[in-house]
């Protein structure tokens, strides 16, 4: 049953933020937004909504080592496993942005969510209140940016939609409906599988919980390869990564303070994601600059494999 459990919640959880993107989305264009503050904002929040619900509910409930796990394994997995099984099947252009803006906000982003866990075993309110004044302070930089450039829709990947606003509210709901299903049932499974076999929530957090939440970037990923488009990039992927951090763990840990029960999280977890947000620059550079495929995703996923079965198995 906690497989079943966690099986279906992955999936509610996957289709209800598809669902939460496309409605905020289409209330957002109707609302005459424009698509660059969409792109910056809306559909950030969207997209990083199953990793914030699963983040808080596990928090709230009393299982911190699975809102922590949830996010640190979905960084290591956006980049490793993500971003590994995209350039096997295809090569990405790396944008100047990348070394300019994305990656060094990153470390900063991961480093500083590193001091504040290893001081104490605590991410508190006022570290969560810094971590979301760091966000806010980062999307005003990249609009006030991206505002002097010309953006097409193809780079922001926002399709205009004519769907019905009843059809939109709809979906609106039943995408919060299937989070908040979904991250129920994903907890219980986890907890109840890790208990049943005799593992940390921990492990379960960094990686079926967090592979689980990566599963809508590693889809769009691999599609957009298929379809040729250009709507994917490294860029993407660490976006997503700075929002785990300075949105879903800063909202998270201001709604209450997360504890870290495990110490496997500061003293292996961490460092991995460090790791691995640090090996991402020498591989756009080294063969083959500002180009990622087939020799760096075999890397990625060589580092991904390694991490799962030294957490795991040692």
């Amino acid at each position: 049953m906690n497989i079943l459990y966690i099986v279906i919640g992955l999936v509610l959880l996957i289709f209800g933020g598809d669902w939460l993107l496309k409605a905020s989305v289409n209330i957002s264009l109707k609302l005459n937004i424009s698509k660059i503050v969409i792109g910056m904002t809306v559909v950030s929040f969207a997209t990083s909504a199953p990793e914030l619900i699963v983040s808080i509910k596990s928090a709230l409930d009393g299982f911190p080592d699975l809102a922590l796990g949830n996010v640190i394994g979905s960084n290591i997995a956006n980049l490793a496993l993500v971003l590994g099984v995209t350039v096997c099947l295809g090569t990405i252009d790396v944008g100047k942005s990348f070394y300019t803006i994305d990656w060094p906000m990153m470390m900063v982003s991961s480093v500083l969510l590193y001091l504040f866990i290893s001081y104490d075993l605590v991410l508190d309110r006022t570290e969560g209140v810094i971590l979301f004044v760091l966000l806010v302070a980062f999307l005003y930089y990249l609009l006030r940016l991206q505002s002097k450039k010309t953006i097409t829709d193809e780079e922001l990947n926002i399709q205009s939609d004519e769907t019905p606003l009843t059809k939109t509210l709809f979906l609106l709901f039943i995408g919060g409906l299937g989070l908040w299903g979904g991250s129920e049932l994903l907890i219980k499974g986890a907890v109840g599988f890790a208990e049943a076999i005799g593992i940390s929530e921990r492990i379960i957090g960094v990686t079926i919980v967090s592979i689980g939440t990566s599963i809508p970037e590693l889809a769009a990923s691999i599609i957009a390869i298929i379809k040729k488009e250009k709507a994917i990039s490294l860029g993407n992927l660490i976006g997503s990564n700075i929002f785990n951090i300075l949105a879903v763990l800063g909202i998270t840990s201001m709604i209450t303070p997360i504890k870290v029960g495990d110490l496997n999280i500061v003293t292996n977890d961490i460092y991995w994601m460090l790791a691995v947000a640090l090996l991402v620059f020498p591989l756009c550079f080294i063969p083959t600059k500002l180009k990622f495929g087939l020799k760096e995703g075999i890397v990625l996923l060589s580092v991904y494999t390694a991490f799962i079965y030294f957490t795991v198995f040692v």
